[in-house]
């Protein structure tokens, strides 16, 4: 399945049905005076965030969705049928933006959340409404409301506690793979991972999800490689886990790109608590990690990781480091009574 994390789509609820101009006509009954019905409600749009779904390619192959319109009034006072609601199923974790890309309708984070796209519009008055002491045989009746168009926007963003960030062959995917079940493709050239990966990781018997994006490069927030287009998705992290490939001959100046790069896509990143770990170390010796590591807790000024993905070095402490962070927010989470979802 692929996965498509950004999603253009074209609404339209459903119109009112007319109200109906009728007269009873019945044997024995002169004047039986109107008896027109209303005309049904046009269904609405809903968008809901319901599980089991982790991405919007559903919506690549059907970009239109129209709710019914009510049905007409009729005679003998029979009110139109009404018109069904249309529901937009969508991964737990979905934006909802206007048209322009950028004003938020909603942002649907748990499962369930239900939001009004678009409100049918209501049923139009039949006759029998409009019959007073002076107007016995009103030939008067109301259209229906026309139901509302639009074009939105569904952008999805994971739902995870911490999130990987490093430079491309950083070992993001490798150290996923090793912590978890995820099963990410591995390769040694650039770019290897192409869309986000999720898993669960487990440390000390407590488990939380990890979300791996596609490596950036210098620029990214200018729009080279595609990490950018990804990250998104660790914006609602708790923690980032910062790697740098140890291998590499300025471990600063890599370090210093990334900071550098969310920096630029957004300071909600920037300001994130942030574990950096120098990777590879398995493949240096003990001198050359000595010095990387201090030239990188020179740049950083923070305490810097040492770990091995390939040959489980640290990686037990780095994940207990990742826990110490996201253990608060999920005792916020925790207090947070539940509250019906206001748009």
């Amino acid at each position: 399945m692929k996965f498509l994390d950004l999603a253009r789509v074209h609404i339209r609820s459903g119109g009112g049905g007319a109200g109906c101009v009728s007269f009873r006509r019945e044997k024995f009954i002169e004047y039986g005076g109107p008896d027109g019905g209303d005309g049904g409600r046009g269904g609405d749009v809903w968008a809901e965030a319901v599980e089991g779904l982790n991405t919007l390619i559903d919506f690549r192959y059907q970009q239109h969705f129209f709710a019914k319109s009510g049905q007409h009034g009729m005679g003998s006072q029979m009110t139109g049928k009404s018109g069904d609601d249309i529901v937009l199923k969508v991964p737990v974790g979905t934006e909802i933006l206007e048209e322009d890309e950028e004003t938020a309708i909603a942002d649907l984070t748990e499962q369930g959340q239900r939001v009004l796209l678009a409100r049918g519009g209501n049923g139009g008055w039949g006759n029998l409404h409009f019959k007073t002491s002076t107007n016995r045989a009103p030939r008067k009746a109301n259209p229906g409301q026309p139901g509302v168009e639009r074009t939105i926007w569904l952008r999805l963003k994971l739902i995870a506690d911490a999130g990987l960030v490093g430079l491309p062959n950083a070992g993001k995917s490798t150290f996923l793979a090793t912590v978890s079940n995820a099963r990410p493709k591995i390769a040694d050239y650039p770019f290897t991972t192409l869309h986000p990966n999720l898993g669960v990781v487990g440390v000390d018997g407590r488990e939380f999800v990890m979300a791996d994006i596609p490596g950036l490069i210098e620029g990214a927030s200018e729009g080279r490689g595609i990490g950018d287009r990804f990250l998104g998705h660790v914006e609602r992290c708790a923690v980032l886990l910062h790697l740098v490939d140890g291998t590499s001959e300025d471990v600063a100046s890599d370090a210093r790109t990334i900071l550098t790069e969310l920096d630029a896509y957004s300071p909600v990143l920037m300001s994130k608590p942030r574990i950096t770990a120098l990777n590879k170390i398995d493949a240096l010796d003990d001198e050359t990690i000595s010095e990387r590591r201090a030239a990188l807790e020179a740049e950083l000024g923070e305490t810097v990781h040492l770990m091995s993905s390939v040959a489980r070095q640290g990686v037990t402490e780095v994940l207990r480091a990742l826990w110490t962070k996201i253990a608060p927010t999920r005792q916020i989470r925790d207090d947070e009574p539940d509250a019906p979802w206001q748009p």
